[in-house]
C-alpha cells in the first residue's frame, strides 16, 4: 500500500526503533506547552471563528459553521405545526440514542417515569459506539478520585466547571461498578481484576477497558439493558425544534419521521438533550472521527430556547486519526496504541514528543512538526508515523492481536500489517468540548430541560482527557436520568407554544442577519456537486 517514498522513510523508522523504544522524551514545561498551542492548536486560528450576534452567547466566538447554524432559520418557521393534539405524551423525553440517552432512559425508569427515546438514526449509533481507548475512574488502591480530579481538571486548562469534574471523579468507581454489573465484558486479569492502563495526561493507571473497543462493548450493554426493558425507542426520528408550555418551561419537542419527512407532536414534563457531538460540521476542513449524526443539534435546539452555551469556542482534534489509506481518513486511532509503546516518529525516523502529552498538546505538536518539513507524505495528504511495531518490541508479540485487535483489522483491510509497519497519522475532529451550560442537576437555566453526555459543556474545560468522555456520558447520563424523572414528579405543563421560534426569528432581522440556510442540518450533505 505505500509509496516508494513512504518505504524509504519506513527504512528510517525501522533503523532507530530500537533506540526510539527505549529513549523517555522529556515532557513539555508549561510554557512551552503554552507557546505550542497558540501558535499551531487549530482552536487558535482567529481566521477560523465568527462573533455570535444574536442569542444568550452574543458578543462571544465560535466556529463559523457553528455560528452560522445558531443564526439560522427554524425548519418550521413557515409552518408552525399544530400542538393541540401531541402524537406522544411521556414524562421524559430524551433525545439522541447514545450513550448518555442510554443511560439517562436506564435511571429514569428505575425512578419510575414514563420515558421515551427518540433518535434520528437507531439507538447506539453514536459517538459512544465509536469510542475505543477506554474509561476512566480511579478505582485502584495507589489513586484516589482526588488524583483523577487533578489529572482531569489540569488537562482541561483549568478551566471546567469544578463541580461537575468532582461529580465526574467521585461517581467514576459506582459507574465502572454499575457497567460490570449490566454485563459490559472489560478486561480483567486471571484473579478477575480490571486491567487499567495509563492515558494522555494520567498520573496513575486508570483506563478500563475492552481491548479497543470499549465504547462498542458499553454502548452494546446499554441498549440491550434499554430494550429489555422495553422503554419505547423511536429511531429514525430527529427533534427539530424544542416546545415550551406558557410558563416557559421546556415542554416537548417537535420531531421530524427522518425517512418520510412527517412532523410529529411529541408532548413531555422533562426532557433530556443528549444528541452528542459535532464532528460531521467538519470545523475548519478537518475529518472526522465522528459518527454520521454528530451534527451539533442539541446545541442548536437549547440555544434556540435561550440555553447558553459554555467554551463552544473549544473542540479536540485527536492527535491520531488515520492519515493513509484514504478510505479510513479520520478514522481514530485510538491512544491506546500509545499507551501501549507506540511512539510518534517523523519522517526521518526521529521521535519529537513525549507520546502521553495530552491530546491538545500532541495534535499541536504534530501540526507543528508537519509544517516544519518533517512530514510523511502521502498521496491524499500528510502526517507523521506512530511506529506501532514498537509494542511487541517492547511488550511481546501477540500484545497487538491481544489488546487493540480493531486496530489490526481496521489497517489488515488494506494490507497494512500493524504489528510490522508503521501507520500514518495526523489530527482528526474528535469532541465537542464545549457545549450547553448546565449544573450539576444536568439541568439548564430553562426549566424542565435537561443536557447530558457531549452536548453538554463545563464537564472537560478546553480540553479533554482520554476515557473521560465515556465516563461523562455514563455519570451524566445517569444523573439527568435521576434528576429528570425526581422532577417529572411535579411538573403539571401547561398550553404548548412555539412562541420561542419567533421571537428569535425577530432577534435574526433586529440583527439584520437573513439566514440562507435552516437548523438544525441534522446529517452532513456529502453529495458530490456537478457542474452546469
Amino acid at each position: 500500500m505505500y509509496t516508494e517514498e513512504m518505504l524509504e522513510s519506513i527504512k528510517l523508522v525501522e533503523a532507530a526503533r530500537a533506540e526510539n523504544a527505549a529513549m523517555e522524551p522529556r515532557r513539555m514545561t508549561a510554557e512551552e506547552k503554552d507557546t505550542l498551542l497558540k501558535t499551531y492548536h487549530p482552536d487558535y486560528r482567529t481566521d477560523q471563528f465568527d462573533t455570535i450576534t444574536v442569542g444568550p452567547n452574543k458578543g462571544e466566538v465560535a466556529p463559523k459553521e457553528l455560528v452560522q447554524l445558531l443564526q439560522s432559520d427554524s425548519i418550521i418557521k413557515d409552518n408552525l405545526p399544530d400542538l393541540s393534539s401531541p402524537d406522544y405524551e411521556t414524562d421524559v423525553l430524551i433525545i439522541g440514542g447514545g450513550g448518555a440517552g442510554a443511560s439517562a432512559a436506564i435511571e429514569a425508569d428505575n425512578a419510575g417515569a414514563k420515558v421515551m427515546i427518540v433518535t434520528k438514526l437507531r439507538i447506539g449509533d453514536a459517538n459512544t459506539m465509536m469510542a475505543e481507548g477506554g474509561i476512566q475512574a480511579a478505582d485502584k488502591p495507589n489513586d484516589s478520585p482526588a488524583q483523577h480530579f487533578l489529572d482531569a481538571y489540569g488537562g482541561g486548562h483549568f478551566a471546567a466547571d469544578k463541580e461537575l469534574v468532582y461529580k465526574l471523579v467521585t461517581e467514576a468507581p459506582d459507574c465502572i461498578q454499575w457497567l460490570n454489573e449490566l454485563g459490559v465484558e472489560f478486561d480483567k486479569d486471571e484473579n478477575g481484576n480490571m486491567v487499567t492502563t495509563h492515558g494522555g495526561g494520567t498520573s496513575r493507571k486508570r483506563m478500563h477497558a475492552a481491548k479497543d473497543y470499549s465504547g462498542a462493548e458499553i454502548m452494546r450493554t446499554l441498549r440491550d439493558e434499554v430494550l429489555n426493558r422495553e422503554i419505547p425507542v423511536v429511531d429514525f426520528t430527529s427533534a427539530i425544534e424544542l416546545i415550551l408550555d406558557d410558563k416557559g418551561h421546556c415542554a416537548g419537542a417537535v420531531l421530524q419521521n427522518m425517512e418520510t419527512g412527517e412532523i410529529l407532536i411529541a408532548k413531555a414534563k422533562v426532557v433530556i438533550i443528549a444528541t452528542g457531538g459535532a464532528g460531521r460540521m467538519h470545523y475548519q476542513g478537518f475529518p472526522t472521527s465522528n459518527h454520521y449524526g454528530a451534527t451539533a443539534d442539541g446545541l442548536v435546539l437549547a440555544y434556540r430556547v435561550g440555553a447558553p452555551l459554555l467554551y463552544q469556542d473549544t473542540l479536540q482534534y485527536h492527535p491520531t486519526g488515520a492519515a493513509f489509506p484514504e478510505q479510513i481518513f479520520g478514522a481514530l486511532v485510538t491512544e491506546k496504541v500509545r499507551s501501549l509503546g507506540a511512539k510518534l516518529v517523523n519522517v526521518n525516523g526521529e521521535v519529537f514528543m513525549h507520546p502521553l502529552e495530552t491530546r491538545d498538546v500532541a495534535a499541536a505538536s504534530i501540526i507543528r512538526e508537519c509544517k516544519r518539513g518533517n512530514m510523511v507524505k502521502t498521496p491524499e495528504g500528510q502526517g507523521v508515523w506512530l511506529d506501532t511495531p514498537m509494542i511487541e518490541l517492547k511488550n511481546g508479540e501477540g500484545t497487538i492481536e491481544k489488546r487493540i485487535p480493531a486496530m489490526l483489522r481496521m489497517f489488515g483491510k488494506y494490507g497494512i500489517d500493524i504489528r510490522k509497519q508503521p501507520i500514518v497519522v495526523y489530527p482528526t475532529l474528535h469532541y465537542q468540548n464545549g457545549g450547553v451550560k448546565v449544573g450539576t442537576d444536568s439541568q439548564t437555566c430553562i426549566e424542565n430541560l435537561f443536557v447530558s453526555g457531549e452536548a453538554a459543556g463545563g464537564v472537560h474545560g478546553r480540553n479533554r482527557l482520554m476515557g473521560n468522555s465515556l465516563l461523562d456520558v455514563i455519570v451524566f447520563g445517569r444523573n439527568a436520568g435521576k434528576h429528570a424523572a425526581a422532577k417529572a414528579k411535579d411538573v403539571v405543563v401547561g398550553k404548548l407554544t412555539l412562541d420561542h421560534v419567533a421571537k428569535f426569528e425577530k432577534e435574526l432581522t433586529d440583527a439584520g442577519i437573513t439566514p440562507e440556510t435552516t437548523s438544525p442540518i441534522l446529517l452532513p450533505d456529502y453529495a458530490r456537486k456537478v457542474n452546469g
